[in-house]
């Protein structure tokens, strides 16, 4: 009997220390915001020639005028977004920006692109990120039920008839992906993902590996910290195996040297479906830098997607 009340406290104490770290990792890879995050030129390390066009692209679009929309998501959250229209009648792109990222730093490339053509667009700030409710970023878990509610936002304004779009990059990318196994609206034509991961389990093993932490027990407490405290789990979805049901085509874009996102993952999520996804990569570019290391090469691949997938005659 002393023996059970000498062992009580010490494993107590063990469930409640992993408790606490199970909460500290939660705040550390999960929880939003974090304060640098809303800055839409906290840039990731580039060239000054990279540099300086990307803030020409963001200043240049966070200058056009723009109307503030907001919806609410499944579980209750206010998401906001901004809509770029240029005429009513015209196709919509619906763009999702990266983790801890903002619409105007991560999507400003391709706004211009979508909006030179004549395109409306509607930018959205992801759950847990700028003016959107929630604390918790899920990796694309719950996102891709917020693209599905975005799709019905567009199609109750614009009619079931507009033809969409949507793209995204990096967890923007990954969470396009993950939404391609819903039921999504028959005028949804395509999808252009820019630098996606394979899961949100593999991305996170990816980035515990390079930073030399032990995978074993980093990953015990990750997989604790979501579920207990973000009420999630890392392997409820995962772009690779959602493509493989995938209806409508799939433009994939990685650059050869990603060092966050390896470009393996892109490949990997293109053997999945490889007659629906069509898949580019870009030597030399870093992550999500595809578009800025080669801007009149990724036009051109994507315009001419944008085309086909618009003239064709698609069914859901």
């Amino acid at each position: 009997m002393k023996v059970f009340f000498i062992i009580l406290p010490v494993l107590c104490l063990i469930v409640l220390l992993m408790l606490i770290i199970s909460c500290v990792v939660y705040f550390i890879a999960f929880h939003s915001p974090d304060g640098k995050q809303n800055n839409d030129f906290n840039l990731p390390p580039m060239s000054d020639e990279m540099r300086e066009m990307s803030e020409g692209l963001i200043r240049k679009l966070n200058a056009r005028p723009f109307e503030k929309v907001e919806i609410r998501s499944d579980d209750g959250l206010k998401l906001c977004g901004r809509l770029y229209e240029v005429q009513k009648n015209a196709p919509v792109h619906i763009g999702f920006h990266g983790y801890r990222g903002t619409p105007s730093r991560d999507l400003s490339g391709g706004a211009d692109m979508y909006l030179s053509l004549g395109h409306n667009l509607l930018i959205i700030e992801q759950r847990a990120h700028k003016s959107s409710e929630g604390h918790t970023i899920t990796f694309g878990i719950r996102e891709r039920q917020d693209c599905l509610s975005w799709i019905r936002y567009v199609n109750e304004r614009y009619g079931e008839d507009t033809p969409v779009m949507i793209n995204g990059i990096s967890m923007g990318a990954a969470t396009v992906l993950m939404a391609s196994e819903l039921a999504l609206p028959g005028n949804v034509r395509g999808i252009i993902a820019d630098a996606p991961y394979t899961s949100p389990e593999e991305i996170i093993r990816c980035v515990v590996k390079s930073m030399k932490l032990p995978e074993a027990p980093a990953m015990f407490f990750l997989r604790a910290g979501a579920f207990l405290y973000g009420g999630f789990s890392l392997n409820q979805a995962s772009a690779m195996d959602a493509v493989k049901s995938a209806r409508i085509p799939i433009l994939l874009i990685h650059g050869g040297s990603d060092d966050f996102v390896p470009c393996d993952m892109g490949r990997s999520i293109y053997m999945s479906n490889p007659e629906m996804i069509e898949f580019h990569t870009f030597p030399g570019a870093g992550h999500g830098l595809s578009f800025l290391k080669d801007r009149p090469r990724y036009e051109k691949i994507a315009t001419e997607f944008i085309r086909r997938c618009l003239n064709s005659d698609h069914e859901a």
